[in-house]
């Protein structure tokens, strides 16, 4: 019985809170409109957008209010734009919710320095840059990400600088949402990717790798080519796809001059690049691994030797009776 009388109050509690959340709001939104439409061409801020910022500045005191009124500007922001927009960007500073935000930024609490900086980044706050970078290389990654995202969002491309300075992982799925972030802006200005591919962060090496695909960075060549005998294999993976992907053809001679040495995951990726890349003096390359042990390998090597020399091609089809040699041959006459 205890529980469920216990049970009964917290359901009611929580519709009455939801109910004065409601009615807040509602007050809040109503007050927004009229401060939007109170200005004249006269003042600053007008007498009655004076008693708004006033009556607002007395709810702030309340994290239960601050939270609503927040909140209402958000929605509002989202709705409108131009110079109403620019108002509320003003109307949240002239309130101290933007005291509240960076104080935020001090916090104790990881989850408390997010909001902070996500408050910052919905209301393009850029004059506090410096604050949100300390957060740089924060131990969660929940305040890396959102300090990463208020730079994009705000900065655009020049707010990857942080990428200069972190020493912490970004994970894969970070790494998705900077880049989303990034391409909301396509009138921007790219900057050098150099310093990137040259980090001790493997991390800041994946991500520059993919900057340099979606913005044909044809320019960073020599330090794309130097990847390639970087300690991490998957980089080196990544570069010879990219290399392919750029037409770089000096990255072709190079490998193929070391193939013997790659790893047969190399072996397999400069192989696709050949597919893309290949010209008629690699035939004798090409003629040395139509027999290759690895599937892909011979696979690919097949392939260019039909494009390459459709004669030669069917005079070295029948090479070998072994049969999935045979259904190769077969499936490659057939595309």
């Amino acid at each position: 019985m205890t529980t469920i009388a216990y049970l009964k109050y917290l359901r009611s509690f929580l519709r009455k809170n939801e109910n004065l959340k409601n009615k807040i709001e509602k007050e809040f939104e109503t007050a927004v409109i009229n401060y939007l439409y109170a200005g004249n061409e006269i003042d600053e801020v007008s007498f009655e957008q004076k008693s708004i910022i006033d009556q607002f500045k007395s709810n702030t005191s309340e994290p239960f209010k601050r939270d609503i009124l927040i909140s209402t500007l958000l929605k509002l922001n989202y709705e409108i734009s131009g110079e109403m927009a620019e108002s509320i960007h003003k109307l949240y500073i002239q309130t101290g919710l933007l005291d509240y935000s960076l104080s935020k930024l001090k916090s104790r609490k990881w989850n408390s320095i997010a909001d902070g900086i996500r408050e910052l980044t919905l209301f393009h706050v850029k004059e506090v840059q410096d604050q949100v970078k300390i957060h740089i290389n924060h131990p969660k990654t929940e305040v890396r990400i959102a300090m990463q995202l208020y730079l994009i969002n705000l900065f655009h491309f020049d707010g990857l600088d942080f990428l200069n300075n972190i020493t912490t992982p970004i994970s894969e799925w970070d790494q998705i949402q900077l880049l989303e972030a990034l391409q909301l802006n396509s009138n921007q200005r790219v900057t050098s990717i150099n310093l990137w591919l040259k980090s001790t962060n493997n991390s800041v090496v994946f991500f520059a790798l993919k900057l340099a695909k979606i913005y044909n960075q044809y320019g960073v060549r020599d330090e794309l080519i130097a990847l390639l005998d970087h300690q991490n294999i998957k980089i080196r993976i990544d570069v010879i796809h990219l290399l392919s992907y750029l037409n770089i053809i000096d990255a072709k001679i190079i490998l193929k001059n070391k193939f013997n040495e790659l790893t047969l995951e190399e072996q397999i990726a400069f192989f696709e690049m050949m597919e893309n890349l290949y010209e008629i003096k690699d035939k004798p390359f090409i003629l040395e691994h139509i027999l290759n042990p690895n599937f892909e390998i011979k696979f690919s090597a097949l392939k260019i030797l039909k494009n390459l020399n459709i004669e030669e091609f069917n005079c070295f089809k029948n090479l070998t009776l072994e049969p999935e040699f045979v259904r190769m041959v077969k499936y490659i006459e057939a595309n």
